[in-house]
């Protein structure tokens, strides 16, 4: 049962990584778009709140993986190479 629920924030954390990453990239695409100072403004804090939280999701996963041999869950470096960390 341990290993399932292990699986389990692995997966959940994924599913984070990749909505964050999407996330990012949409308003990383509208940063400076707007004629409006505020509206770019809000959108540069959006795109650097959304920066932070990936971080904050990856020390969550690095502290998941094995400590024992010093490399990294092959499933956490794949989905970590898909949201581009």
């Amino acid at each position: 049962m341990p290993d399932d629920f292990e699986r389990g924030r692995r997966d959940g954390l994924r599913l984070a990584l990749s909505v964050l990453a999407a996330e990012e990239a949409k308003w990383a695409a509208l940063l400076g778009e707007s004629s409006s100072w505020r509206t770019n403004s809000i959108r540069e804090v959006r795109h650097k709140t959304l920066q932070v939280a990936q971080s904050r999701v990856q020390t969550v996963l690095n502290r998941l993986s094995s400590k024992k041999d010093g490399k990294i869950d092959q499933e956490i470096a794949a989905a970590l190479d898909r949201a581009g960390l």
